[in-house]
């Protein structure tokens, strides 16, 4: 049966609000326009590519405080693969990557875990005009003032991952977490917004699939003007993990979509679903080898956030990430995608007959 056309999640502060900053960024460098234009003239048919990625997903952090059911993370050793990116760091590769108009600012682990470093990122890439994206548990929002010090960091988006409305489905799923103090921080964090930049997330499962209605209720009860439904398990690259999340999952019928928008209309909350069922093909592929890639917080490359983990998948071959880009590892990583031989990792997110 096909699903019901779904509701797909926007920019917080709006689509005008994300194509103002676009142009912006565009505006202060004229290195990033000429590659912004080579990017959008060359077709997504050439393993070989002329311009630099406009977009990254830079891990500034792999350790987390929580062990989510479903989480890579809660597999490693003391919860961590390895250690922090630095400051330096993170801006030799902002400055090198010239391109970039947007970031996603965390990877597999918990963001605010780095401490005051974490925000002059942040900042950096904001004095760029470079549209910045981040997740987070707010387990660590009430530290500190770290809910002032992120809102105040000029960051565009914070998505935060919320899979239970109530103590007993949260805290069995988001292991070692409060409730009740992620609650606190949200409210806290949106009083002191006072505009929509955050959205709440919730990654749909077996285990919270009874009370998804009062996730819409609390989205609206913490201030959230967004709330995301993900409607697919994934495992990182780790097989035994998919199979187990496989296991966890729970498909929602086109009534209870309808009934989840349906409320969030009343509680003015838009409700918007991210979901992975429109898979690839070899007519149209993955975009992500063409556009993007993870650089991880050991600096490791990591072609797309579905595996997120260089220990499962690593592109390599140059000591920038420049090098690795541009490399023959990464053009044949592309090729694959071109002629029909997706790499096995990839093939979950293509149609079977293009795999």
């Amino acid at each position: 049966m096909t699903r019901m056309t779904l509701p797909l999640p926007e920019p917080s502060q709006g689509a005008d609000a994300y194509a103002r900053e676009r142009m912006a960024c565009l505006a202060l460098d004229f290195r990033k326009r000429e590659n912004f234009v080579r990017y959008h003239a060359t077709p997504r048919r050439a393993a070989t590519v002329d311009y630099l990625p406009i977009k990254l997903d830079i891990e500034n952090v792999s350790r987390c405080n929580f062990k989510c059911t479903m989480c890579a993370v809660a597999g490693w050793k003391k919860g961590k693969r390895a250690e922090d990116m630095s400051l330096e760091c993170f801006k030799r590769l902002i400055d090198e990557q010239y391109g970039l108009v947007e970031i996603k600012l965390n990877g597999l682990g918990e963001a605010l875990m780095q401490g005051d470093d974490y925000y002059e990122m942040i900042k950096y890439a904001r004095a760029r005009r470079i549209w910045v994206r981040m997740t987070t548990n707010a387990s660590l929002l009430g530290v500190n003032d770290n809910y002032k010090k992120l809102a105040d960091s000029g960051v565009n988006e914070i998505d935060i991952s919320i899979d239970g409305a109530d103590a007993e489905t949260f805290e069995a799923i988001r292991v070692g977490g409060s409730f009740k103090h992620v609650a606190a921080n949200c409210m806290r964090l949106n009083d002191y917004l006072g505009e929509p930049r955050s959205k709440m997330w919730t990654l749909v499962q077996a285990r919270n699939a009874h009370n998804l209605k009062e996730h819409v209720r609390l989205a609206a009860h913490l201030g959230f003007k967004h709330l995301v439904f993900s409607l697919s398990l994934h495992g990182w690259g780790d097989d035994a993990l998919a199979d187990k999340n496989d296991k966890a999952s729970f498909e929602l019928t086109d009534y209870e979509l309808r009934e989840l928008i349906d409320l969030g209309t009343v509680h003015k909350v838009r409700v918007a679903f991210w979901d992975v069922a429109d898979k690839f093909t070899q007519d149209k592929p993955c975009p992500w080898p063409f556009e993007r890639a993870v650089v991880t917080s050991d600096s490791r490359v990591t072609p797309c956030c579905m595996i997120g983990n260089p220990d499962a998948m690593e592109i390599s071959g140059g000591k920038s990430f420049s090098e690795v880009w541009f490399g023959a590892q990464y053009t044949e990583f592309r090729q694959a995608h071109l002629g029909g031989k997706i790499p096995a990792l990839c093939r979950g997110c293509y149609k079977a007959n293009g795999a």
